[in-house]
């Protein structure tokens, strides 16, 4: 078979792929997830916290039909006055992980820029298809904007923000803040999201068996949710927001993605369809970026860039 050509990984971080592998295989099947549920379970979050002026408290909360979800509040001790908020919504392809995946990325946002995050235990698929996980996700921001008076939080300083399909299902959220009359959102941080279900992009095809979530893994991902469903006609844009046609009066985005991975070019593709649509979108493509990069390998010249380019952008949009 003819060699599949791609985009190199940078060298920084192709080194650090064989210890990735070991937590984080690059293909991901059904057989897997049971697996992946404990290989990328978040460290305890009293160790993430630690030395960091925060404060953290459990609440559980109304999800999809009512049914208890537990989020976490967390913000800046001994501040007092009502601070921006923003609602994070981990990685783990819809199927792994847990409100605290990946939090210690975002957690400057609180001890240094002042905001108060709350994260969301969205359910899992397959257990939970759609519209589980996206509906306790918009729960989740429907609370924090009614709760915004005792949680101390700016209803006009909110946001949303997500990684891989946290980042999918904070652009579902937004649309779905947008066409429901939901609360006005300052902005939205799509970290290389996972936008669209039916696998068309160049970029899918270019990565299998290679990086971090090929093409069979992102499979694996829509299955769970949309079972029988992913790829037809009848997929919600709140589920997979590269569906959505209408772009227009949505909050300012911050979309980040690596070049050598799948969601390189749906992630372009929605970037490049808010701008059409009058939007205010900042896109930065890394080049030689694995997916999630800045998850397994903060410590590279290229995953410090992402990570002190993302915060740059969320401490204006928080201050303005």
């Amino acid at each position: 078979m003819p060699t599949v050509a791609r985009p190199e990984f940078d060298p920084e971080l192709k080194a650090g792929l064989a210890v990735v592998g070991g937590v984080f295989p690059p293909t991901v099947t059904v057989d897997l997830i049971a697996f992946m549920r404990k290989s990328y379970a978040s460290p305890p979050i009293e160790e993430t916290l630690r030395g960091r002026a925060i404060e953290r408290r459990d609440e559980t909360i109304r999800g999809h039909r009512g049914d208890a979800v537990g989020v976490s509040v967390l913000r800046p001790v001994g501040v007092t006055e009502p601070r921006p908020g923003v609602v994070f919504v981990h990685s783990g392809g819809l199927m792994f992980g847990d409100r605290f995946s990946g939090a210690d990325l975002v957690l400057n946002w609180v001890d240094k820029f002042g905001a108060v995050l709350v994260t969301v235990e969205y359910r899992l698929a397959p257990e939970f298809p759609d519209p589980y996980p996206r509906e306790d996700c918009y729960a989740a921001l429907e609370w924090v904007a009614a709760s915004a008076e005792r949680l101390g939080i700016r209803r006009d300083r909110m946001m949303v923000a997500g990684a891989s399909s946290g980042g999918g299902l904070a652009a579902g959220m937004a649309l779905a803040a947008r066409d429901r009359g939901g609360p006005r959102l300052c902005g939205q941080v799509l970290d290389y999201p996972m936008l669209d279900d039916r696998g068309i992009t160049p970029s899918t095809n270019q990565f299998d068996g290679v990086g971090v979530w090929d093409r069979v893994s992102n499979e694996t991902g829509w299955t769970a949710l949309l079972g029988d469903a992913r790829g037809g006609p009848d997929v919600s844009e709140y589920a997979a927001p590269a569906r959505a046609t209408d772009l227009r009066g949505l909050p300012p985005a911050f979309i980040d993605v690596g070049a050598a991975e799948i969601f390189r070019d749906e992630a372009m593709a929605y970037a490049d369809r808010l701008w059409t649509a009058g939007g205010n979108a900042e896109l930065h493509v890394w080049a030689g970026g694995f997916h999630a990069f800045d998850i397994f390998a903060p410590h590279t010249m290229v995953g410090q860039g992402m990570i002190r380019t993302r915060d740059a952008w969320v401490e204006k949009i928080l201050a303005d």
